[in-house]
């Protein structure tokens, strides 16, 4: 892994931009990018909506619920739906947008004061987005049937008749202007933007009693390690969003997960043992419920550009302490792989992209599983003898057209700095 020097102590005050190349850069995402103001501004919107245009799982209409922890990836994730819903963007999304909030403050032990301030913090927060929004009190999962986890019907059954994504898009645009004759393209296409359902209040789904805290408390006391209460929590996480998602008719969930928080999680998940599920827990989209489909917009971010952004633009966060907050570095599985990216990735910039970027990978089909299968059962009874015949070519370079410029020559092991292995170069 190469390191990159990112000393940039008096290296902005002569430094353009690298996109305008007029204006003075104030700040560097990583070495040789230098933005200003603007076009940082502009590279950090268009990244959230090439990330959603290009995977297009999101359709017109749809209705998709934001998770929003109150901490900077989910905050900043909420500030580009609202940027991107927004009358003056000129390539509006086109779904209808809510919020939900869990109220994890039962499981790490706070008093009902600082978790009804901290609610009153994002509350403020959600009634500036005219957003609607859900507080779930985690207390609340103690009464939800098992099977909220289990996949419901089937994703792929969306209103739309179009085959496809643009069929959708042309679909949605005509049905508004059939219901709205006097309305232009223009206003057809941005008049989902002012869409409210009425049929869901805002704020605090249930109310929460002492006894609901003392057995959500009891739940993870019984839980021995950090590691097993994490992987609870995450658990007791996933299970109220999807519920509250299907009971309220969201069909997609939106997760602020960055690439750092996501570099985490896969080195966390292969410890756990967790390895075969990689690319659906650290994708940009996880089918696996069904119905409900979970979305991470906020994959292609860094822990440092969103930091940038918010600081910026004075985009607000809330902190909430967690399982984990005062915890030691060796205290579960999940902080000490935390910990540890954190600190490389101080040293060497690239850390975090270099462990991240083998899950960009294609997925295992049923086909290819069945080929594999097929092969190993044909070769199970082979010999050392017939391997002896094999060529094993894994990782070696074949150029079928034309040479890729590379000399090449064979020697012994004690011969390479021989003058008739090396080659001179002025």
């Amino acid at each position: 892994m190469c390191q990159v020097d990112e000393e940039y102590n008096g290296q902005l005050e002569h430094r353009k931009c690298v996109k305008c190349k007029e204006n003075t850069a104030v700040l560097i995402i990583r070495a040789g990018d230098a933005f200003c103001r603007g076009c940082f501004k502009e590279y950090f919107i268009h990244k959230f909506r090439a990330m959603l245009g290009k995977n297009r799982v999101i359709f017109p209409g749809e209705k998709v619920i934001l998770a929003v922890s109150g901490g900077p990836a989910s905050s900043s994730m909420l500030s580009q739906v609202r940027e991107g819903l927004s009358r003056d963007a000129p390539k509006k999304l086109r779904f209808v947008p809510g919020i939900i909030y869990i109220d994890e403050g039962g499981a790490s032990g706070q008093s009902m004061e600082e978790r009804e301030r901290a609610v009153a913090q994002l509350e403020s927060v959600f009634r500036a987005t005219n957003y609607h929004y859900h507080i779930v009190h985690l207390e609340q999962v103690l009464s939800l049937p098992s099977s909220v986890l289990e996949a419901g019907s089937s994703a792929t059954e969306k209103p739309q008749t179009g085959s496809s994504y643009k069929a959708a898009v042309d679909q949605f645009i005509q049905t508004k202007k059939n219901q709205h004759p006097d309305l232009s393209l223009e206003n057809a296409q941005s008049h989902l933007s002012s869409l409210s359902m009425h049929e869901v209040e805002n704020g605090v789904t249930s109310p929460i009693t002492p006894e609901h805290t003392q057995a959500l408390q009891k739940l993870f006391a019984s839980v021995r390690t950090l590691t097993a209460k994490e992987d609870l929590l995450h658990t007791l996480r996933q299970h109220l969003i999807l519920h509250t998602a299907r009971t309220q008719g969201y069909t997609k969930v939106m997760m602020g997960d960055s690439c750092s928080r996501l570099a985490i999680k896969l080195l966390s998940n292969i410890s756990l043992g967790r390895g075969a599920s990689l690319a659906t827990d650290t994708g940009f989209s996880d089918p696996r419920y069904g119905d409900v489909v979970i979305v991470r917009p906020m994959r292609d971010y860094s822990s440092k550009e969103i930091a940038y952004y918010n600081r910026m633009f004075d985009i607000p966060s809330v902190f909430i302490p967690g399982l984990d907050t005062k915890a030691q570095d060796k205290a579960s599985i999940q902080h000490l792989t935390e910990s540890f990216v954190t600190k490389l990735q101080t040293d060497f910039p690239s850390t975090v992209s270099t462990i991240y970027r083998p899950v960009l990978r294609q997925v295992l089909t049923r086909h290819h599983r069945r080929q594999r299968h097929l092969w190993a059962q044909t070769h199970r009874r082979w010999t050392r003898q017939d391997w002896q015949k094999v060529l094993f070519t894994d990782e070696l370079r074949f150029c079928l057209t034309r040479g890729d410029g590379r000399i090449r020559v064979y020697r012994q092991r004690n011969e390479r700095y021989t003058e008739a292995c090396t080659l001179k170069r002025d």
